[in-house]
């Protein structure tokens, strides 16, 4: 399996995967879409019309890389915390001030959040070495610090064991692997998906507004906090 790192339109990225070419690429689009929406506040449609034409692209089951970040970029969490600022020399940053997480739980809601829409849609997850911890820092080189391994903070194990339960959940899910892909609620700030493969269905709910938000799935009701998700899966 060879995937490859091409930054650009969805039909330059795609010119690489074919047969006798490359299995896939990181889909910047689909990160991309991610950082605006979670750092700039753009509206979950941005994200639909992202991966529906990834899935337009590349194949309604398509092994496309959804990445966490990479080697050339700022790291994830410290844009999604504010530390470090979407509009300023990220790689300046990393060498004249000590990056961090900014405002730290709303860091780390976000990343969680990023980490479940890259595990639940078609593609492949593609984690950033210490993204599942929440490892903050600016570009390149401040982006490869050395791993962290020990002594994590409570809020790193707490995101790790998320990430893995995401990671379990989406390994032994046929819907999540090979299922379709139907958008049930879209809005600035709302955001209902399914995956469905036979009898099995799993809808993935999110919230990134400010306020407390009512869903509803088959009768029941839930109330979703702020930049928080829930995900259902029913094999009736």
């Amino acid at each position: 399996f060879q995937i490859g790192e091409t930054y650009g339109s969805h039909e330059l990225v795609g010119s690489y995967v074919n047969s006798g070419q490359l299995d896939a690429q990181f889909d910047f689009n689909v990160y991309d879409a991610i950082m605006k929406i979670l750092c700039d506040d753009a509206s979950f449609e941005l994200f639909v019309d992202v991966v529906e034409k990834s899935m337009n692209t590349y194949g309604d089951h398509h092994l496309m890389g959804n990445i966490t970040g990479n080697q050339d970029k700022g790291r994830s969490i410290s844009y999604f915390g504010g530390d470090l600022k979407r509009d300023e020399d990220s790689k300046l940053a990393g060498w004249t001030r000590e990056i961090g997480y900014g405002d730290e739980e709303m860091a780390f809601k976000k990343m969680a959040m990023m980490h479940v829409l890259n595990s639940t849609i078609p593609g492949i997850p593609v984690i950033y070495y210490g993204d599942e911890i929440g490892m903050p820092g600016g570009n390149d080189p401040d982006c490869r610090r050395i791993m962290k391994f020990k002594h994590l903070t409570e809020r790193e194990k707490e995101l790790k064991s998320e990430v893995s339960h995401l990671l379990k959940l989406r390994s032994s899910s046929m819907a999540l692997l090979y299922g379709t892909m139907s958008w049930d609620e879209i809005s600035e700030n709302r955001l209902v998906y399914s995956r469905k493969y036979a009898n099995e269905v799993v809808t993935i709910y999110l919230n990134k507004s400010k306020y407390n938000q009512e869903f509803k799935n088959d009768g029941l009701k839930f109330i979703l906090q702020p930049y928080t998700y829930k995900i259902l899966k029913d094999n009736s």
